[in-house]
């Protein structure tokens, strides 16, 4: 069976059981029953409480959970609540950004027109939108919002803006007439679609699709199946949580095992013994506040991006941004300004630039005139009104020098035949200086056989033509006569002389073509996907660097001779597609993905959606996006523009750069707190930490320099290199070395405080010595946060005081502790030693400073390794 633009009218009616009159009453019932209503299907949604449960299978929770029950079992009640609260403010958080409402399917149902005027019974009705069913005839006028997807039946001059569904904000001029071909959803000028609305003319149409077979609705279904992916922190941090929990399980095991063999007798204390030394190693190795940092340091990210005019709408795309190896862009008002404008003219056959247009040369002046009085636009003080292509001309007479409004003044207006699309014509009659002048404006093939022009002149202009249109502008030609009469008719759009051409297009932003130039010294390939015509996108892609040879542009159409596994290869050296459909961007992303690469995708209509929710990062539109593509996507630029992409790529290296110093800081802090526990286990002495005093590290002293590191000051030089892979682990082995030496420095300054404490006078206190690891471990980690700032030694530079919030983050903690060492009311609380030797507090500063001086000798030996490489 044909598709309804294909179809002959008689064959569509027979095959719709309707007629030009519409249905029946009886007949509109019984299709309301086999079709159903006319309206949007939505998803089932997940609970709120469903959402806040989930956040607690992650494994490293569990072993929490656990160590805070054995914790109340063996009467620790300030260890287990803390540990509670701790893990309950992670899954609020968790929730809070879960919880972003999937609006998207809720705004497709706001596209439907809430009534329609219909014809039931032979009459004209006004009936709710979903009760609108296959087979019913809708008229349509003016500022109608298009209820359903139909074939026209009637069309007088119809146009309708269709930009939710194509992309494209110019009008769209509707026909009746029939397609043999099979043509993309833009060219289909016989069909109106629902989410649509009619901006000129008048017409009616048969009803062919309602509901989720709409175009609207098959959008809704592709939003649906689209899958939410996740960023590459977020694969990166569950790979992490999955080895870390087996690392946990298994050293933990052994610890408990080994306290158990040292002990004298195995009974209820002493496994309840080796039960607190596992779950002090499993606290000391669980990084709790890590989750909760990540947050804090994209939510400070987005702050940033949306004082620079990005907005983002999912926290974890901040860091995704700075992955970002494919920008698929859109064409329009995002590399374009969406702004119809003059480019060049074409006078006495010489083909002019329109910055090198000349208002003193008669002829070119008498074309400007022509291009201002038949006309119907307006421009004032920024404001136009009218359709795009005249506001272009109108802004364009400004540009030269002469005013609009003078020129529609002092050349009246006495008659006029409007544009219509069938004869793609306008013409108006003007006082000209005691003369009466006919201006006429339209297509040139149109305009060709109207004019008094030799055959020569006429193939002349034929080529001309030809040249703009390959350059991606949309021509306009002009031709006037004098006429004596009162008021024009058709007929007399005939014998004129012919003018010139005017050549417009929606030009490139100018920071278009140095953003993409960023794109590629970055390593990101930028793509346009449009649709637009093939020639006009090639053209601009041309012009700002996204398109280098031809062959790199097709039109959507051929992606439909390729398999998806095809397309996987199709892709790699294609940077423009035209004429696109929904499942064509989808077809598009997805191929890009399964090639590794992590694909950030800009959009602005309904047509969108699914690509943008299908990307890795999806960008609307903030200024020309509907709302549900903005729902559907991670970040909305509000100011439509490419060049806050490249930005916002950047900020996105630059924080993810910062979060994997914070990680850096939290994973060593903790391997020094794994190692004193294990040494003592092995050693046969006291546990070095009580739980509390390990949250205590992990929540306050080290929560507030893993911060300030997230929001150490931006550089430049990411953008001079290559995107990570996509596959890569935050924990590569450059980073888990760093890991590595500088846990050990830590846990030696850490152990060396513990024997001191415990030996010291040969009074074997386990108090003191627990007092003595716990604070070395703080303070040592306190003094970390700097040394994590740099690769290099920041000891002796301007690097260790450029960031205030680490320096405001280490008085903090420095506080703090003190306060717990020094404050006799908090010793209960923390366990802490009373009345500690002055000698084992020095000792303490000295441990916590000396960790860290060593740390910046070996990163120095490590730098100048490098450099002799």
């Amino acid at each position: 069976m044909q598709e309804h633009y294909r179809q002959d009218l008689e064959e569509l009616y027979q095959e719709l059981g309707t007629c030009p009159e519409g249905l029946s009453s009886d007949t509109a019932a019984k299709c309301q029953e086999k079709y159903g209503k006319n309206a949007i299907a939505e998803g089932k949604k997940k609970p709120t409480l469903l959402i806040f449960l989930e956040q607690f299978k992650d494994f490293l929770v569990i072993i929490l959970i656990i160590a805070a029950l054995i914790s109340a079992f063996t009467g620790d009640l300030e260890s287990f609540l803390v540990i509670i609260a701790v893990i309950t403010m992670n899954a609020i958080l968790g929730t809070v950004q879960t919880v972003k409402a999937e609006k998207s399917l809720s705004n497709l149902k706001k596209l439907s027109s809430p009534t329609a005027k219909v014809l039931r019974d032979g009459q004209t009705a006004i009936l709710p939108a979903e009760e609108i069913t296959v087979g019913d005839v809708v008229l349509l006028e003016a500022g109608d919002q298009i209820p359903a997807d139909g074939r026209l039946i009637d069309c007088a001059s119809l146009q309708t803006n269709e930009s939710a569904l194509t992309g494209e904000s110019t009008n769209v001029e509707k026909s009746m007439d029939a397609i043999s071909q099979e043509v993309p959803l833009a060219d289909r000028k016989n069909m109106v679609y629902s989410g649509g609305f009619v901006t000129y003319g008048r017409g009616a149409f048969v009803v062919t699709e309602i509901g989720m077979q709409t175009e609207v609705g098959k959008i809704a279904s592709l939003i649906q199946n689209a899958e939410a992916r996740k960023t590459p922190l977020q694969k990166t941090l569950d790979q992490f949580g999955k080895r870390l929990s087996m690392a946990i399980l298994i050293i933990c095991a052994l610890v408990f095992v080994l306290s158990l063999v040292q002990s004298d007798a195995v009974n209820f204390d002493s496994v309840m013994s080796s039960l607190m030394f596992a779950i002090a190693l499993a606290v000391a190795a669980i990084p709790e506040a890590l989750s909760s940092i990540v947050t804090i340091v994209l939510s400070f990210g987005t702050q940033k991006m949306s004082r620079e005019n990005a907005i983002m709408r999912k926290l974890q795309a901040v860091e995704g941004l700075g992955s970002v190896s494919v920008i698929c862009s859109d064409k329009t008002g995002t590399l374009t300004q969406n702004k119809m404008t003059v480019r060049k003219i074409v006078v006495q056959d010489h083909i002019i630039a329109a910055d090198d247009v000349s208002p003193e040369n008669p002829e070119e002046q008498e074309l400007i005139l022509a291009s201002v009085l038949c006309n119907d636009a307006t421009y004032q003080d920024g404001t136009e009104i009218g359709d795009p292509t005249e506001t272009a001309l109108v802004r364009f007479a400004q540009t030269c020098g002469l005013s609009d409004a003078q020129m529609r003044e002092s050349h009246a207006r006495i008659s006029e035949i409007p544009f219509d699309s069938d004869r793609k014509l306008m013409s108006t009659l003007n006082e000209c200086g005691g003369v009466r002048k006919m201006y006429t404006k339209g297509a040139t093939d149109v305009l060709l056989d109207r004019m008094t022009c030799s055959e020569a002149e006429k193939q002349e202009i034929v080529e001309q033509v030809e040249e703009l249109s390959e350059q991606g502008l949309r021509v306009l030609c002009f031709a006037a006569k004098e006429f004596s009469g009162e008021a024009l008719d058709i007929s007399d759009e005939n014998d004129l002389t012919y003018l010139g051409l005017i050549a417009e297009m929606d030009p490139p932003r100018e920071e278009s073509k140095q953003a993409v130039a960023e794109c590629r010294s970055a390593g990101i390939k930028p793509v346009m996907i449009t649709g637009d015509h093939i020639v006009t996108a090639s053209a601009i892609a041309k012009e700002i660097g996204i398109l280098e040879k031809p062959e790199e542009a097709v039109e959507g159409a051929a992606l439909d001779a390729y398999t998806d596994e095809q397309l996987v290869n199709f892709v790699a050296d294609k940077s423009v597609y035209a004429r696109v459909t929904p499942e064509h961007k989808i077809r598009i992303v997805r191929a890009w993905q399964t090639r590794g690469n992590i694909v950030a995708m800009t959009g602005d209509g309904v047509n969108d959606a699914p690509a943008l929710k299908q990307a890795d990062v999806g960008v609307a539109m903030g200024i020309t996006g509907t709302e549900v593509s903005k729902d559907a996507a991670a970040m909305i630029l509000t100011d439509d523009n490419f060049a806050t992409i490249v930005k916002a790529v950047k900020n996105g290296r630059n924080i993810y750069e910062n979060i994997k110093k914070a990680i850096l800081f939290l994973l060593s802090g903790n391997l020094a707190g794994i190692i004193a526990v294990l040494f003592c286990s092995l050693a046969g002495l006291p546990v070095p930490f009580a739980p509390i005093h390990l949250l205590f590290i992990n929540l306050l002293t080290d929560s507030l320099p893993a911060i300030a590191l997230g929001l150490e000051p931006h550089s430049d030089d990411v953008m001079k290199r290559k995107p990570r892979p996509a596959g890569e682990s935050i924990l590569t082995k450059n980073f888990l070395a760093k890991v590595g030496y500088s846990g050990v420095i830590i846990s030696l300054a850490t152990i060396g405080a513990f024997l001191l404490g415990y030996f010291y006078q040969g009074a074997h206190n386990a108090s003191a010595a627990m007092t003595m690891a716990f604070a070395t471990l703080c303070m040592s980690r306190l003094f970390h946060g700097f040394s994590c700032k740099s690769d290099k030694p920041v000891i002796f530079s301007k690097r260790l005081w450029n960031n205030k919030f680490a320096i405001l983050a280490f008085a903090a903690g420095m506080v703090l502790i003190n306060a717990v060492l020094w404050i006799p009311a908090l010793h209960g609380l923390f366990q802490i030693e009373n009345n500690l030797a002055g000698v084992l507090i020095g000792s303490i500063y000295g441990f916590s400073f000396g960790s860290m001086i060593l740390i910046q000798i070996v990163k120095a030996i490590v730098a100048a390794v490098k450099k002799t490489k």
